[in-house]
């Protein structure tokens, strides 16, 4: 039940008394209680107003949806896979060969990052994910004492991403050492970062695995959310820490965490940041447990592109699967047809002849359609949407139905 404020009540008290006044002498004292309740609807909000048009029988191809047919604002959660394909998984990696689209091999820009594809490049090829490295030095790339027009593009990308996703404060990227939680700080960071186009509005946390391959082995990297219910956010951005581990699909049981940090030197791997579609990686840890084929140039004279050497690994692991979550916003249209609404139909098979008679005599006293489509109009009687039914649904005097038609956006 609504309630009025003071000023709000005394102003409709003021609308009804001069509506029922009017009434009194123009039309000695009749009362519409349509009118009332538009009166009193324009005081209460969309919920709480008083429906006038329950029970109304159309006759029309057109019905009009009362105000509690229609729910509207609602949100859910929905994941799907991530990859151009709409699979969760993907499992070959291209870098292309043709400098004419940028971020493929030969261009400019591979001195910062290379695109990922998940076919053989074409110019129309939808990238999936960027790979890169960056170093707080520079390292991996000429300086300016060795080129004077170098762009520094492995400092440039380490501070980059440090502005991205950490404090003014926080010099360098920190990961796990032994069991302790930010204890080891990295001067260099391998990153995976997945095209926008890709996770819309942010990865799902909890379902994301990759596998990394090399001359010492092979390891699986999950993120750490599925073993807990809370999170690490670090200066608003929410981060999760990528452990050696397995997501356990197809199966009841929760993500298996076998190590935060490698055996050896105890280098926690890397950090992972749903909402940018971004996963870091420590290059010494990775180095220690793939092969040492990921330990980055530390050359300041030339172009090392060290991101090919994590693209190796990628390749060689052929398993990337990640999913992404979005918030969809819903609207609810309950369709509400009763015993003797659209019994007919505009179909010209209903009737045969030149007089339009009942192709069925049986039509004339009980006639049946079939509903297998809904259209939602405009007030102008534009079509809007198209709902179809699964299967014909029969309609007859002796049936009614409740349809309900939900729109995503």
């Amino acid at each position: 039940m609504a309630t009025l404020g003071q000023n709000t009540g005394t102003q409709l008290i003021n609308d009804l008394a001069s509506y029922l006044n009017s009434q009194r002498t123009t039309a000695n004292g009749a009362v519409d209680t349509t009118q009332l309740a538009g009166i009193i609807n324009r005081y209460l909000t969309t919920g709480e107003q008083l429906v006038t048009e329950t029970g109304v029988v159309t006759n029309s191809i057109y019905k009009q949806f009362n105000t509690t047919d229609i729910v509207t604002a609602k949100n859910e959660i929905v994941t799907t896979g991530l990859w151009s394909s709409g699979d969760g998984s993907l499992t070959t990696f291209f870098t292309g060969s043709t400098s004419a689209v940028a971020g493929q091999s030969g261009s400019t820009t591979d001195e910062y990052y290379y695109n990922i594809y998940a076919t053989e490049t074409t110019a129309s090829a939808e990238v999936e994910f960027a790979v890169s490295y960056g170093h707080i030095s520079g390292a991996g790339a000429p300086n300016l004492a060795a080129n004077d027009i170098s762009t520094l593009p492995t400092k440039a990308t380490y501070v980059q991403y440090r502005s991205l996703l950490l404090d003014a404060a926080k010099p360098k990227f920190t990961f796990y050492t032994g069991s302790t939680a930010d204890g080891y700080e990295s001067d260099d960071v391998y990153i995976v970062n997945v095209s926008r186009a890709r996770y819309r509005e942010r990865m799902d946390a909890g379902n994301i695995s990759l596998t990394l391959s090399g001359s010492a082995g092979t390891i699986t990297l999950i993120d750490d959310s599925g073993q807990k219910f809370d999170y690490q956010t670090n200066y608003g951005v929410r981060e999760f820490n990528m452990v050696s581990g397995s997501l356990n699909l197809g199966t009841n049981n929760a993500a298996t965490i076998v190590s935060r940090s490698t055996a050896t030197g105890g280098y926690g791997y890397g950090k992972f940041y749903p909402e940018q579609g971004i996963i870091l990686l420590n290059p010494t840890a990775l180095a220690t447990v793939v092969g040492a084929e990921l330990t980055p140039s530390g050359s300041y004279v030339s172009y090392e592109f060290n991101h090919r050497r994590l693209f190796n690994a990628i390749k060689g692991g052929a398993d990337f699967e990640a999913r992404r979550t979005e918030n969809v916003s819903t609207s609810h249209y309950f369709v509400r047809v009763f015993n003797r609404e659209f019994n007919y139909s505009n179909n010209p098979t209903f009737v045969s002849g030149s007089q339009g008679a009942f192709y069925q005599d049986t039509f004339k006293t009980d006639p049946r359609a079939y509903i297998t489509t809904i259209g939602l109009y405009n007030d102008a009687n534009e079509l809007l949407a198209v709902a179809k039914t699964s299967k014909p649904i029969e309609k007859s005097f002796s049936k009614e139905l409740v349809l309900k038609v939900k729109l995503d956006f």
